[in-house]
């Protein structure tokens, strides 16, 4: 293993290889970045700033040209100082469709792969040795779906998440838009529950999303609620109270009579044993809710976000605002704006209020943006994650966090995970609408050392499933950077 000093030379040797020939292909030669405030962006890597990353404030504001100082003191201080940060993705080895992702406090990473398991089901992509390896022959990606009976067919919307309390990985597979089965693994995907557990309501099945959170109850350590799309006036959710053995009738995922349409974001769990998910709000207009369970998911109360000056997107996917709860409950929300922007607000009394919202992509020029998701680590730690169009329908994959949003001026760290070159899709309008692997909706999660990984497809390399990330960046838990790892890249496909 080569010591700290030696792996950063060695990075540093890897990353002037690969960005400078690769400089020019957007637009002209990156200027060097300005002296701000005393703050040299230049010292913050030994090979410069890659062209693939960007350092900025809120509405694309340049961070390496202007003042970093408010009041006369600089807000580059603490976890809203800079770090060296450069984006990177590493493939799974199989294909992917709406890709959900997940991890365990082993540090295995997991994601769904629609059809490429036994018999033609979901696959369950453990890769193993992506978080800390050191070189890139460390990480292994296998299938561990192996039923001990007859194993699920293919789900129309295949689905994998880890439960972050107990490392419950859950398998949910949607039939025909009837029905719903779950199946269990306690051991990294090594065996699974005996037969598949029936989670069927009332109603049509469709684009289901599933978390967990510690609720009480005396039967499991967490409870579980999925919420769906129902052709209903709203979601339609369901809960478990023993491990997913069995599943409550479903109920509104929103108030009686709230009218907001029934694609809603990824459901999220908080530390306090709240739910939150995102949708339309109730009135059906241009404005985005977040929806909150305080009693497992059996009751959801609205609580409007601040879309009044940013409007909302109408693409494929313009109806799903997306939310995420950090470690001291605070909840942190994402949704693309009328201008297919991506926007950011966050706040700090379980969704009551809200803080004004920020545009968060970078300085570049975007011609738009779609599929957001969202995390959050520490408090006020955040991943934001969306596609990209840097012109000509280039479709980037883009990774943006903040390290301190309750700062009065957030720095944004903002990487695209691709190289220039190497797309994820050059499909006509892909980050508005269905295309490839992206289907629905992305994934994204934070590990237990505050790397945020993005779980995409490579719709230009087959479609292949892809985890991207920051190989250095700043951490996303507590203070600190990232332990460095090697770079990925279309060589991982």
């Amino acid at each position: 293993m080569l010591p700290k000093g030696m792996r950063s030379v060695v990075v540093a040797v890897v990353l002037l290889m690969v960005s400078a020939p690769l400089s020019g292909c957007f637009g002209d030669e990156p200027e060097e970045p300005d002296e701000v405030d005393g703050f040299d962006f230049a010292d913050l890597c030994p090979w410069g700033i890659a062209n693939n990353t960007w350092y900025h404030y809120s509405n694309a504001t340049d961070a390496t040209k202007v003042s970093g100082e408010l009041n006369g003191t600089s807000v580059l201080v603490g976890n809203n100082a800079p770090s060296c940060a450069i984006g990177t993705y590493y493939g799974v080895g199989m294909t992917t469709f709406e890709p959900t992702i997940g991890v365990t406090s082993s540090d295995n990473l997991y994601m769904s792969s629609y059809g490429n398991g036994v018999g033609g089901s979901t696959a369950i992509v453990r890769c193993s040795g992506l978080i800390g390896m050191v070189n890139i022959s460390d990480y292994d990606c296998v299938d561990v779906y192996a039923p001990p009976l007859i194993p699920v067919v293919n789900s129309n919307d295949p689905y994998v998440y880890v439960d972050p309390w107990t490392d419950r990985i859950m398998k949910f597979d949607m039939h025909a838009l009837t029905a719903m089965t779950v199946e269990t693994s306690d051991d990294e995907g090594e065996t699974w529950s005996l037969l598949p557990t029936p989670a069927t309501g009332t109603s049509v099945q469709d684009h289901q999303t599933i978390a967990s959170s510690p609720y009480p109850t005396p039967f499991h350590p967490t409870t579980w609620v999925f919420c769906i799309n129902g052709n209903w006036q709203s979601p339609l959710c369901s809960s478990s109270f023993d491990g997913g053995i069995t599943w409550t009738q479903q109920v509104p995922g929103a108030p009686l009579n709230c009218g907001s349409g029934g694609l809603t974001g990824h459901i999220m769990g908080s530390e306090n044993g709240n739910f939150y998910r995102g949708n339309r709000g109730c009135d059906g207009g241009e404005g985005y809710s977040i929806y909150r369970s305080t009693d497992g998911g059996l009751t959801w109360t609205e609580h409007p976000l601040p879309t009044e000056t940013t409007g909302t997107a109408e693409t494929w996917n313009f109806e799903e605002a997306q939310v995420y709860p950090d470690s001291e409950d605070n909840v942190h929300a994402m949704w693309m704006g009328s201008d297919n922007m991506p926007y950011y607000s966050y706040s700090m009394d379980e969704g009551d209020t809200w803080s004004s919202p920020m545009m968060v992509a970078p300085p570049i020029g975007l011609n738009g943006t779609g599929f957001p998701v969202i995390a959050a680590g520490g408090p006020g730690q955040v991943a934001l994650g969306y596609l990209g169009d840097s012109g000509g329908d280039t479709w980037n994959g883009y990774l943006t966090v903040i390290s301190d949003a309750f700062s009065p001026m957030p720095l944004m760290t903002t990487v695209q995970v691709n190289g220039w070159g190497d797309p994820l899709d050059t499909s006509e309008d892909c980050g508005f609408n269905r295309c490839g692997g992206f289907g629905d909706f992305n994934d994204i999660i934070i590990d237990q050392h505050g790397r945020a990984w993005f779980g995409l497809a490579h719709n230009v390399g087959g479609e292949i499933g892809i985890f991207g990330t920051m190989a250095i960046g700043p951490s996303l838990r507590g203070n600190g950077t990232l332990t460095e790892i090697p770079l990925g890249g279309p060589g991982t496909l």
